[in-house]
Parts: structure tokens; C-alpha cells; sequence
């Protein structure tokens, strides 16, 4: 397979990229440059290139002038050259548009073997390569990394025009592409459904991994970059790594240090924000923060406890992780949002604890190595305390400072590119027909599909056999998570996703993509009062489950069997129609009230001419009871969950077996499977 990266901004060159050298200059090349990494030592892949812009600016570098660059044997940098040969800020890049899509026209007109698929970094890369894509047929998937839709709440009124601008394109890019990746749930569920676009079902969640440069031993040139600022060494340290924009939110990190006496006398606090000087291209944000934060560190109480520095190279970024590792400080990133966080992964690969922002990526990077403590980075005071209690707290710094080295092998480029290949293989992979299927079998995911790994390849063994009967999988989770539970099980994608507990459907169309079914979700629409709903529950008192899983025709909180009973009668005595659906013993989820898995098998059995009675159906947890119970065999694995032991009506296959493997036995009960099951269970027709 041959891959083609593109993006357009910034100073992108190898081995050493300048980073902060302008504002474009950031941590979408750390991770162009670490997923080319990963792709380039995959066997199925033979060629991965990257695609920027030339300009000729020495002082930024001499090498963004010349028209190809090699980074291995297997993988080039090639620019765009154009009329117009200046440095031009991300912003700027718009009136050279149409210059740069004929560039890229060109290049892939003259290359003997075109790209096998084209990967867009930011809208604007992603807008200039459609043309072309679509001309050759050329599948064109697209990483936002920076949604501007987010930014809104960051910028003052005269800013907004131009990031309307941005926002249209970015909404356009998410349509045109046949694929979204992105890093985080926060991005996934929340940013790129707020742009509205029929897209959910073709953005897949893979978390990047940790690029680091090479740096020397030890801590010497980071010490020699910030000690001549800090009057006492000894002390722990704080970090900061980020680009001096208001989003990033380094002078709410100052004053929260500031603010706190305590933290203040304990600790020194280091805050690299770019670059600064002679040479250095800045826009009007980031000289608004540097400036706010020099004035900040001015304060008579800082004296000698605040180190700024001007310039650096990035070798010294992991010597400088090392350097607040040894002497027991902590890393903090306490953007207004961050869409991922990279800067927590490098801390974790040098074994730093963190204290990080609630909002965006950061949450899924924590919930995975455990390595630090998110807070709202709104609350100054919040920030403060957070990051004194792990310096105090030498108990909780080690706790922290080990997970960060046990688990940071999630984070790996070699595993992102294994993820990636998969999701560009789908592009080449032709649609799976069924001309007259006489059944439709949906299965619940997590505890049904998986648990066991034998079973589950034994499942998609048979699923790669079976051309008669489409298979979805029936979920409560989103279509993202959904997709990245069975990646991880090497279970086949589904035919059908049914998503969000019965309350999405996803198709698949003629030309391999999903997307919601609308007659589904007009379905759904009727009867339902999503705000009413939301006061109602809001208003009980019982713990809300994440933003993530508040859905467009589902709500979701905690709470007991008990609760939900409770919470039904409080809906019909408000006369708010509803479906409640209790399960796992401490999940309640609020559904439209024509809503559930039940219902959206039946939708999607009709796209097959067929109905519920031809439906299978298996699963394991209270919220699949409607389905099970309704569909013309319902096949219960053996380890079902206490609240199903009860479970009555309908043709209900108790299995012996667990997991996937009770499926197979259902499946071969009713002569679909080359297996016998154990027994003849009773609820099941002779």
C-alpha cells in the first residue's frame, strides 16, 4: 500500500523540527512524523510519504525549500512549490488555495503509481486534496487535531468572523471523507457531532503514540536552560509544554501557582511556551500571552521561582520531563480544552506525573495509564491544590509516577499504525450482499461478544464463512466506541451497527460507508421531549453518566434496579413519555419512547424484508431483554448477569456456553453452526 500524508502548515521538516518556531509549528508533526514512523515498518505497506508546503525563509530553515526530503527508505517528505515561495501562518494559507490544489494535481498526475489512499491533516489539506482525490478515485481520510468549533468560547468578537470561516471547512472536510480518525472520545462524541454532519459512523478513535527526539543522558542541558532562572534548585518543579495561545491556558497555570502560598514556597514552576526573539514568527494571540505571562512572573513574590525561557531546541524536552521526574515535581497541562494531549504521554514515557485539564482527550489518556489528576481548568484554586497534593504527598507521586511507566505502552505509534491500516484496508474491501437472507442475527458486545478470545475468533471465523445471514452488533455504546471493542476482540466489522441502546442505527450504503438511518430517526423523533426528559432526570438527584453518553434520543445516569422504578413512575406521573432500561445493576438509561434494541433490530431486519420472528438475537444484560424476548430465538450466554435469571417470554435459548462461544451454540442449535449443542433448554420449541 502506498499512504499520502498531507498537511499544509507549519515548519515540517526531518530529523529536527524547530517546534514553537512559529505557531503553526506544533504537535500535529509530532505526530505526522510518528505515524509515518509506525506505517513505514509495516510489510503491507511500501510506500509512506508526507505532502507540506515549500517556502524559502532562512532563518526558519533552508530546508523547507527544497522539493523532496527523505526520512527513511521507505518514506519522503514532498512539497508543494508554488508562485508565492514566503512562509505563510496557517490563516494566510486560504488565498493561496487554488495555487496549492493545482500543485498537488500535478504531483499526483505525475507520479507512476498513485497513493492508495490520502491522509488529510487539518481542513484546509483536507479541501485542497478533494479535487484530486476524487478525480483518480483515491479514498481521502481526514485528522482534524484542532476543531475550531470549540475555540469559539476562547476568542473575542473581531476573531469570530475569520473562525466561521474555518468552521464551514471543517464542517465540508468532515463530509467529504470516507473516513475521520481522530485521538480522544472527547473529539469523537462531542466536537465533531456538534457540527451536525451525518458522519458518527465513520469516525474511528485511535490513540496516537509518544515521539520523542533522541536526547542525551542525564538532565545537564535542562538544567542549564532553566537553573539560571531559580534561585533555589532543590525544589520540586512544575512543567508546562505548550504553545503560547489563550486556549492553552498557561497564565490561569501562573496564577493558580500564584495564588497558592503554600504551592508557591514549595515549588518552582518552568513554563516552556514556544519560542520568543530575534527570528521567531509570532501572530497577535501569542504575543498577547507571552507578554500576560512575563508580566505575571514579574510579581515581586515570584522572584526566582519562575523560569520562562525565550528559546529552546527539542532535545532538551525530554531532559526536561527527566529533570521535574528527579526532583519530584509533576507536569501540568491546563487547557480551557485539549483536544488530545501528547504532552501527557511524554510525560508519562519519562515517568512524570501529571495534573491535567477535565476538558477533551486528557480524561482517556488518564483512564488509561493513571498517572496523574484532571481538574476543571476554569478553577485557579483547583489547579493549585491538585498539584500541591501530589508534590506533598510522596505516597501519591510514586503511586502515579509508577502507573505512568507500567501502563505508557498503551500509547504506541506501531499500534496506532496497525489500527489505521485496518480502517484503510475497509476503503478496498467490497460490501458483503445478501440476495434473500432468511435471518438477521444481532449480538449484544461487551460480555456477549467478548470475554473469551477463543470464542470471539471462533465467532469471526464464522462470520467470514457465512454469506446467508447480515450480522450487526446491538450496543450500548456510541458507534466509535463501539468499533474500537471489536478491534480489540478481532471481531469482524457488523453489516449494521445499532448503537447507543437501540437508539441509532447505522447502515451501510452502496459505496461501503455508514450512516444513520433517518426514517429510524424519525421514528425516534416522535413522542420525544429530549429537554423535558433532561429536567426530569437532572432534577432526581442520581449521578449523570459523562457528557459523552448523553445521546440525541438517550440520557443515561446510575442508579439501582430500585432507582429506575422509581425514576419510571416519577416520568408517568409527569406524563414525559419514555423508555427506562435498567441494567448491570447500577446503569439506567432513558431512552425515546419508541426507542430500544428491539426496535431498531426490527428497522434494521426490514431493509432485508424481513421481521423480527426471522430475527436472532443474543446478549446478556438487562438492556437486552426486548430483543431477546421479541425476536424469533433469543440466545441467552451463560454468563448472564443476575438480573436476567428471570428473564420470561418469547423463544429464549439458555446456553451452557459463555461469551461468543454460547452464540456458536445457539447458532447451532437451529442448524446454522456445524456444532451440536449440549442440551434441549427449556423456553426453546422442539
Amino acid at each position: 500500500m502506498y499512504i499520502l500524508h498531507i498537511a499544509l502548515g507549519g515548519c515540517l521538516t526531518f530529523p529536527t523540527v524547530r517546534y514553537g518556531i512559529t505557531e503553526d509549528t506544533g504537535g500535529h508533526i509530532a505526530y505526522l512524523l510518528g505515524a509515518v514512523a509506525g506505517q513505514a515498518k509495516r510489510t503491507d505497506v511500501d510506500r509512506v510519504d508526507i505532502v507540506t508546503r515549500a517556502f524559502d525563509d532562512p532563518e526558519l530553515g533552508t530546508d523547507h525549500a527544497h522539493p523532496v526530503q527523505t526520512i527513511g527508505p521507505k518514506s519522503r517528505i514532498l512539497r508543494l512549490v508554488t508562485e508565492n515561495r514566503q512562509y505563510l501562518a496557517k490563516a494566510a494559507l486560504a488565498a493561496e488555495r487554488p495555487a496549492l490544489e493545482r500543485a498537488f494535481a500535478d504531483l499526483i498526475r505525475r507520479m507512476g503509481r498513485k497513493p492508495d489512499v490520502i491522509h488529510a491533516h487539518f481542513s484546509d489539506a483536507a479541501m485542497t486534496v478533494r479535487p484530486t482525490a476524487a478525480r483518480y478515485g483515491i479514498p481521502l481520510v481526514y485528522t482534524p487535531h484542532s476543531l475550531g468549533i470549540d475555540k469559539l468560547t476562547c476568542l473575542a468578537d473581531a476573531d469570530r468572523g475569520e473562525l466561521a470561516h474555518r468552521i464551514a471547512e471543517e464542517r465540508e472536510a468532515l463530509g467529504a471523507a470516507g473516513a475521520v480518525i481522530v485521538s480522544s472520545r472527547d473529539e469523537a462524541e462531542r466536537q465533531v457531532e456538534a457540527y451536525d454532519v451525518d458522519v458518527a459512523a465513520g469516525v474511528h478513535r485511535v490513540a496516537p503514540g509518544i515521539r520523542l527526539p533522541d536526547a542525551p543522558a542525564g538532565t545537564a542541558a535542562a538544567s542549564a536552560l532553566v537553573d539560571p532562572y531559580l534561585t533555589d534548585r532543590t525544589r520540586p518543579m512544575i512543567l508546562a509544554v505548550a504553545r503560547p495561545v489563550v486556549r492553552k491556558n498557561l497564565i490561569g497555570l501562573l496564577r493558580a501557582y500564584a495564588d497558592h502560598p503554600t504551592l508557591r514556597h514549595r515549588a518552582n514552576l518552568v513554563i516552556l511556551a514556544g519560542q520568543r526573539g530575534d527570528g521567531i514568527t509570532q501572530n497577535a494571540e501569542s504575543r498577547a500571552v507571552i507578554d500576560a505571562l512575563l508580566r505575571e512572573a514579574g510579581r515581586p513574590e515570584l522572584a526566582g521561582r519562575v523560569a520562562l525561557p525565550p528559546r529552546h531546541v527539542w532535545k532538551v524536552v525530554p531532559q526536561l520531563y527527566r529533570l521535574a521526574a528527579s526532583r519530584g515535581g509533576v507536569f501540568v497541562n491546563p487547557a480551557l480544552h485539549e483536544p488530545f494531549g501528547l504532552t501527557l504521554l511524554e510525560a508519562a514515557r519519562c515517568g512524570l506525573p501529571v495534573v491535567a485539564t477535565r476538558e477533551g482527550g486528557p480524561s482517556d489518556i488518564l483512564d488509561t495509564i493513571g498517572h496523574g489528576t484532571l481538574v476543571d481548568p476554569t478553577d485557579t484554586a483547583a489547579i493549585g491544590a491538585a498539584i500541591d497534593a501530589l508534590i506533598s504527598d510522596r505516597t501519591a507521586w510514586q503511586r502515579a509516577a509508577s502507573a505512568a511507566r507500567r501502563n505508557r505502552q498503551a500509547f504506541d505509534w506501531n499500534r496506532w499504525a496497525d489500527r489505521v491500516q485496518r480502517i484503510y484496508t475497509e476503503f478496498h474491501r467490497p460490501r458483503r450482499s445478501f440476495a434473500r437472507p432468511r435471518h438477521l442475527l444481532a449480538c449484544d458486545i461487551d460480555g456477549t461478544l467478548t470475554g473469551d478470545m477463543d470464542g470471539a475468533h471462533r465467532f469471526g471465523a464464522w462470520v467470514a464463512r457465512n454469506r446467508q445471514i447480515p450480522f450487526a452488533v446491538a450496543t450500548g455504546r456510541s458507534v466509535v466506541e463501539a468499533r474500537n471493542v471489536l478491534h480489540d476482540w478481532s471481531l469482524p466489522e457488523p453489516d449494521i451497527f445499532i448503537t447507543a441502546v437501540g437508539t441509532e442505527l447505522h447502515l451501510r450504503r452502496t459505496d461501503g460507508r455508514f450512516r444513520l438511518c433517518h426514517d429510524y430517526a424519525a421514528h425516534l423523533h416522535d413522542g420525544w421531549d429530549r429537554d423535558a426528559a433532561w429536567r426530569i432526570l437532572s432534577s432526581s438527584h442520581l449521578e449523570m453518566q459523562p457528557p459523552v453518553e448523553q445521546r440525541r434520543w438517550k440520557l443515561a445516569c446510575y442508579g439501582s434496579p430500585r432507582d429506575a422504578e422509581l425514576l419510571r413512575e416519577r416520568f408517568r406521573r409527569s406524563g414525559v413519555a419514555v423508555r427506562i432500561v435498567a441494567s448491570h445493576g447500577n446503569l439506567i438509561d432513558i431512552l425515546a419512547p419508541n426507542g430500544g434494541k428491539a426496535a431498531a433490530v426490527a428497522a434494521a431486519a426490514q431493509q432485508f424484508g424481513l421481521g423480527l420472528g426471522d430475527c436472532i438475537t443474543a446478549g446478556d444484560s438487562g438492556n437486552d431483554s426486548d430483543m431477546l424476548v421479541a425476536a424469533g430465538l433469543g440466545i441467552l450466554v451463560a454468563n448472564a448477569r443476575p438480573e436476567m435469571a428471570t428473564l420470561d417470554g418469547g423463544s429464549i435459548y439458555r446456553a451452557d456456553a459463555p461469551h461468543a462461544a454460547g452464540i456458536l451454540e445457539g447458532l447451532a442449535y437451529l442448524g446454522l453452526v456445524r456444532e451440536e449443542p449440549k442440551t434441549r433448554h427449556a423456553g426453546v420449541p422442539a
